[in-house]
This record gives structure tokens, C-alpha cells and sequence, in this order.
């Protein structure tokens, strides 16, 4: 019974310190940075006060922070993801915040465990890793699939806008000013860049590579050309919108046909290790009888190795590139 009451103990404190980074990020950058807030980040910093060159900076200091720190310790797990899913908080800040977290978590397992002190440090330094980890992937999953949901939109507001004769860069404006974060801060900075002389080719290649999105390359390439060998911008990103509505609507049938296979390959590589928590809090003496002999400790090896074969196998059966 000691060890399901710890077990609990153990999940409260987790899903608790993975709820107080969110809280620690909005009180932190306020309510904007939320992905489904309705204000744009970008405008709500010039509401602010701060001027138009400020704002950019600040931007792009933060849109590549990350990808600069992959060689420090620790943080090179974290950096690519934390870059698609442009985390305001520094490197150094994430840091800080991981490891406040492994002390809240400390405290929390000395308050509710009676497991020994190394025990508890370990598990509070795993839980408050693994709890920005969490948050950041989430983070990035959520905001890369609502750039690519924003994206066909955005390209038939820019054709819209220059088949009424703005000029490009404020077909850029434009979409700034319509469309939600995050792609509406992403085209808010590629204006600004524009406005103090940057080739507007390069920025979009640049967001591209740095979100690592394929409809993002088309756009640059197409923008690119258009720039070099002149022609008809407007009728080459209205093919374009099409090609990644096309694209999008095929990843989301995909993605559905996949699904049912996919929480099968989930449950079936869970399973087993569901089943054997599950004997561990309602019957810890279960493997008393046979844990003294000889086989036991290979026995338990061979099936951790099929255990971490069935993942690896179950994933690439269901992970289908399209």
C-alpha cells in the first residue's frame, strides 16, 4: 500500500510542476505568448511602447537563441524543439527553470515519500527535466501544426493582396496584421527585415530552415525566382496555396486512416509495461519466489530487450511518410 500511495504521490507532483511551467512562462511574457491567444505577441510589444526597431530585435534574438546553445550541457536535447516552438525563455533561463523545478519536486517527495534522500533527488532532477521536455514538445508539436494550418491562408491573403496592386512587402503587412501568432508575428518580423533593407527571399528561406518546414521552402524558392527572373507572383503563389492546401488536406487524411494503428501500436508496446507497474503496486512480493536464482536477472534483460524492440518495431510500422 506504501508503495501505490508514493506512486500517486509521484504522478501529482509531476503533472504539478509540468502545469507550473506554464504558469512560470505566462506570468513571465504575459498572456500573448500563449499559442491560442488571440493577440499578436509582436503587436502587443509595440503597444507597449517599444518601437518598431526595439521589437525586432528583441524577436529575433528570441526566434534564435536557441539553435546557438546546442552545444551546452544538457540543453542539446532541448534545443530543436524549443526552437520550432520559439520559446521565449533563454537557454540559461530554461535551465534555471529545470532545476527549480527538481527542487520544488525535492520538497514536494520530502513532504509526501518516505523514500531515501539520494532516491528523492534523483527522481526530483529526472521530473523536472522531463517536465520542460514535455512542455516544450507540446509546445513545438501544437505550434508547428498551426503554421501549417495558418500557411494556405496566409499565401491566398498575400495573392489577394497583390492582385489589387500592393507590392509584396506589404502583402507581408498585410498578413501580419490578419493572421493570428504564430505565423502573424513570423510574417511581422519578415516585413520589418524588409523595411531596414533585408532581401525578403532570405528572410523567408531563413524562417524556413529554422522551422524545418517543406511549404515554407516552396514559398521562399517561389519568392526567390519571382525576384530574379521577374513574372506573375500573384498566379505562382496561387498555385502555390493550392499545392499546400492539397498537401495539408492529404497529411490530415493520412493521419486519419493512421490513427487507429497507431494507438494500437501505442497499447501494445504500453501494455507490458502497464502490466508490470500495475503487479509492482498491488503485489510487490510477486517475483519474491524466483528473484534469488540464477536466471532471473538475464530473464529480466531478454525481455527489456524485447520490450525496447516491440517500440522500436511497433513505431516504424505505423509511422508512414508521406
Amino acid at each position: 500500500m506504501t508503495i501505490s500511495t508514493d506512486l500517486i504521490i509521484y504522478i501529482i507532483v509531476f503533472v504539478a510542476v509540468l502545469l507550473l511551467v506554464e504558469g512560470i512562462y505566462l506570468t513571465v511574457f504575459g498572456k500573448s505568448i500563449s499559442l491560442n491567444s488571440k493577440v499578436n505577441r509582436r503587436f502587443e510589444l509595440l503597444e507597449k511602447g517599444g518601437n518598431r526597431e526595439e521589437v525586432l530585435n528583441q524577436l529575433r534574438k528570441e526566434m534564435g537563441q536557441h539553435l546557438k546553445s546546442r552545444q551546452m550541457p544538457l540543453y542539446s536535447i532541448l534545443a530543436e524543439k524549443a526552437q520550432k516552438a520559439n520559446i521565449a525563455f533563454s537557454p540559461a533561463q530554461l535551465i534555471m527553470v529545470m532545476m527549480l523545478l527538481a527542487m520544488i519536486s525535492f520538497v514536494g517527495l520530502t513532504v509526501g515519500t518516505s523514500t531515501s534522500a539520494p532516491i528523492r533527488l534523483g527522481i526530483a532532477l529526472a521530473m523536472g527535466v522531463a517536465s520542460v521536455f514535455v512542455w516544450v514538445s507540446n509546445k513545438a508539436k501544437k505550434r508547428m501544426a498551426m503554421v501549417e494550418e495558418q500557411l494556405p491562408d496566409a499565401v491566398e491573403l498575400m495573392v489577394r493582396s497583390l492582385r489589387v496592386g500592393h507590392p509584396f512587402s506589404n502583402a507581408l503587412t498585410i498578413v501580419s496584421k490578419e493572421v493570428p501568432d504564430p505565423l502573424g508575428t513570423e510574417m511581422g518580423v519578415i516585413a520589418d527585415e524588409s523595411a531596414y533593407g533585408r532581401d525578403v527571399g532570405e528572410a523567408l528561406k531563413s524562417m524556413a530552415e529554422r522551422l524545418d518546414m517543406q511549404d515554407l521552402r516552396f514559398l521562399a524558392v517561389a519568392v526567390s525566382i519571382q525576384q530574379q527572373s521577374g513574372g506573375n507572383l500573384a498566379e505562382v503563389l496561387d498555385g502555390l496555396a493550392k499545392v499546400i492546401r492539397a498537401r495539408f488536406k492529404l497529411f490530415r487524411r493520412v493521419k486519419a486512416i493512421t490513427a487507429e494503428a497507431k494507438w494500437s501500436g501505442m497499447f501494445l508496446s504500453m501494455f507490458p509495461l502497464g502490466c508490470l507497474l500495475l503487479i509492482a503496486v498491488t503485489k510487490p512480493d510477486y517475483y519474491d519466489t524466483v528473484k534469488d536464482t540464477s536466471v532471473f536477472i538475464p530473464a529480466c534483460l531478454v525481455v527489456a530487450g524485447f520490450l525496447v524492440a516491440n517500440i522500436f518495431i511497433m513505431r516504424s510500422l505505423v509511422d508512414i511518410k508521406v
